[in-house]
């Protein structure tokens, strides 16, 4: 059964519009478990309660509150939808920027473009147009009663549109509590390690890497289905000791595997050739019967 869309509107650029379908570019797959009481397995049920009643709160009587230190300001559902104006449902592309300067840390939910009715002619010019530039159009629209900032860029042969993060979400790598990196790396270090990077160098499959954690549990639930008794796993010790014994260890490693360990997970196997049938002729046969037919 094809998937629904999840949103119809309009996609703008310039005075182009074009009638377009979003629809979620990701399935999760994440194993879901229900809460149970250790003891005897009841499931258990969560309850919203008022903090100093203790009685439940019905959803209908909550609202949001913001506390601005000084006190906290509650605000209504129709307070807070009044933030999103009277906005038609538009993603609008306000530029068009190098796909390469966009640092993939901004990219948050992919999502599918598909063409409405009315609207197949023009999808389809600005879907190679993107293509053959390689620039990715940067938009805003809401979704959800929040407001999103967006790339629209080909993504698998269609229009594909990815919610951004603001420059103000992202935490900068000097704010954190990280050593100073006051010494510089030796030389023999960083081409060794360089060596190592390219012997373990693959082409990028996405089809050869697993959720192999998510299998493991499956396999987990399974044995325990079956009344088998789960050993806890060994706790694995961090690597110390010498770097550069580290490195030229690892680059033995690599040189003994053929090919690299990347390689062979991210190359797909191809399959065998297949031998012609029927009789075989030798060489000297061959080139007898093709100087017979000169």
């Amino acid at each position: 059964m094809a998937a629904r869309s999840i949103w119809n509107g309009t996609l703008t650029f310039g005075t182009i519009a074009i009638p377009i379908k979003l629809f979620s570019a990701t399935d999760s797959k994440t194993i879901s478990f229900k809460e149970v009481r250790a003891s005897d397995g009841a499931r258990i049920s969560h309850k919203r309660l008022g903090a100093q009643s203790g009685d439940e709160v019905e959803f209908k009587e909550l609202d949001k509150a913001y506390d601005t230190g000084k006190g906290v300001v509650v605000l209504t559902k129709e307070e807070i939808a009044a933030a999103d104006g009277s906005r038609p449902k538009l993603i609008e592309i306000e530029s068009f920027v190098k796909g390469e300067e966009i640092d993939p840390v901004f990219y948050d939910k992919a999502y599918h473009l598909g063409a409405n009715k009315g609207g197949d002619h023009a999808y389809r010019v600005l879907l190679e147009a993107l293509e053959r530039s390689g620039r990715v159009g940067i938009g805003r629209f809401v979704l959800r009663s929040r407001e999103q900032l967006v790339a629209l860029r080909p993504i698998q042969g269609a229009l594909g549109l990815q919610t951004m993060r603001f420059a103000d979400e992202l935490v900068a790598p000097g704010d954190l509590d990280f050593p100073e990196l006051t010494k510089k790396p030796g030389e023999k270090e960083v081409a060794m390690a360089g060596k190592l990077v390219e012997m373990l160098a693959g082409e990028w499959d996405p089809a050869a890497y697993e959720d192999t954690y998510r299998d493991a549990v499956r396999q987990l639930i399974k044995a325990k289905a079956a009344g088998e008794e789960i050993e806890p796993a060994q706790e694995k010790e961090a690597t110390e000791g010498d770097l550069m014994a580290a490195l030229q260890a690892s680059l033995e490693a690599a040189s003994k595997t053929s090919p690299s360990p990347a390689k062979a997970r991210a190359t797909p196997k191809r399959p065998p050739t297949k031998k012609p049938t029927g009789p075989k002729k030798s060489a000297a046969k061959a080139k007898a019967a093709a100087e017979d037919g000169d």
